[in-house]
């Protein structure tokens, strides 16, 4: 274990002489998002009932410098699209000091949430709610760090690290979680740049845009963050214009009414796992609107009563450009040419703007990008996506232990496999399996 001294070293990114050593551990995380830190709660309370000899270790890596989630979108009212019942672990262990309510109550904030009368808190919070359990966290975490390869030696798998510095670690482990997260996406042919980049690093980009240059926007999506950011830039930016691209005819409303929300269930797991590919494709084709491409129906509401109003005054600053796609995007120094096609006659729209905003949505991260030449993953996949046990373990041959999927699933878990909602059971699920096939357990 480390020392209360080397354990802080670690959470701050400095370099402590264990960390520069090979390392054995039986559980390693690999990023320290809310699923990875779901999965650091549930190993820090199965540890506290057993023996010191007894307990798992395990240790955490995260490539970014402190704990944050998605904080380019912690947009002012912003509400969060799922329950704080099913936070970090309140499905898994509604006692524990981990919950969202336990989190209120030491921030002295539990009877003024009881008052907003609401389940949905606002992302900022949630946020907050995040960092203070990653901060609650003893076991250890090392930030600034990446993960470069992960190889097998002697039935264990040994990961390879890198921190800003160029120092190497080298750490030896029993089971691997892969809890990485999702990347955004940009369309084909679309690069990055200052002025043309993905909504989930809005509030940062907008900050480096030069004062007088956030007069015209372009923000292409359909679902709940392109409708926010739409929202957003129209709030921030009394004088600015704001356009909106979207393929279908208009913003599409989230379904999540109480039938419907079923398929977030952790039973709903079990269903969607046995059944057979062709009900698979068919429930995610149903239930795809209580997640993609589908927008809260107030800020539905709210966008077009703005839109309507200014039609009214005669002084448009919004427009949704319905059934369209981008045609062409071409960054210059002073802004942003971009040619809109209409997915009906063909016809073009030329606009100028200062910054596109793509909320194109995200894809998860792919295991085959860290897992190294020792590994025979013939059988692995099928299609592009990982064959993935209902334990969530992409079963490797020659090891004892197993290699996690903690989310990105959804091919064969179904929707919540991204998501919040089933955080905490998933991490219980995922404990259970590797705390079984490390060979120290018995």
């Amino acid at each position: 274990m480390l020392t209360a001294d080397a354990t802080e070293a670690s959470r701050s990114g400095a370099r402590t002489s264990e960390s520069v050593c090979d390392q054995a551990v039986n559980i390693l995380g690999i990023g320290f998002g809310p699923a990875n830190l779901s999965l650091a709660i549930a190993i820090e309370e199965w540890n506290a009932a057993l023996a010191p000899a007894e307990r798992v270790r395990a240790r955490f890596v995260e490539q970014q410098s402190r704990f944050g989630w998605h904080d380019g979108m912690l947009l002012p009212g912003a509400t969060m699209q799922v329950s704080f019942l099913k936070d970090l672990v309140s499905l898994r262990a509604p006692t524990s000091s981990f919950t969202f309510l336990n989190y209120l109550h030491e921030r002295g904030r539990l009877i003024d949430f009881v008052n907003l009368k609401t389940f949905f808190p606002m992302r900022r919070e949630f946020h907050d709610y995040l960092s203070w359990a990653a901060a609650r966290i003893g076991l250890p975490v090392d930030y600034g760090v990446t993960a470069t390869r992960i190889g097998c030696e002697d039935g264990k798998f040994v990961a390879d690290m890198s921190d800003p510095h160029g120092a190497m670690t080298r750490i030896v482990a029993d089971s691997v979680v892969l809890g990485t997260g999702i990347r955004p996406v940009l369309p084909e042919g679309v690069v990055a740049g200052r002025r043309v980049f993905h909504n989930h690093r809005l509030l940062g980009n907008l900050d480096q845009l030069p004062a007088d240059s956030r007069n015209r926007f372009l923000v292409v999506g359909a679902g709940q963050s392109a409708a926010e950011v739409a929202a957003y830039l129209h709030e921030t930016y009394p004088n600015a214009e704001v356009h909106g691209s979207i393929r279908r005819y208009g913003y599409i409303p989230s379904d999540n009414t109480p039938y419907a929300n079923r398929i977030f269930d952790p039973q709903a797991v079990d269903e969607y796992y046995a059944a057979p590919t062709d009900i698979k494709k068919r429930l995610l084709l149903f239930h795809s609107s209580t997640n993609y491409s589908a927008v809260d129906a107030d800020l539905i509401e709210e966008l077009y009563r703005r839109e309507y109003e200014e039609s009214l005054s005669g002084s448009r600053r919004l427009f949704v450009h319905r059934m369209t796609e981008v045609a062409d995007v071409r960054e210059e120094s002073d802004g942003v040419a971009v040619v809109l096609r209409s997915l009906g006659d063909g016809g073009t729209t030329s606009l100028t703007v200062d910054a596109v905003v793509f909320s194109t949505g995200f894809r998860a991260a792919d295991p085959r990008d860290l897992l190294g030449m020792d590994f025979d993953l013939t059988g692995a996949y099928e299609d592009d996506n990982p064959i993935v046990a209902r334990d969530y373990s992409l079963r490797l041959p020659g090891l004892e232990g197993r290699f996690f999927l903690n989310g990105g699933v959804e091919h064969s878990h179904g929707l919540s496999s991204s998501l919040l909602s089933n955080l905490s059971v998933r991490a219980s699920e995922i404990l259970s399996a590797a705390v079984r096939s490390t060979p120290s357990s018995g």
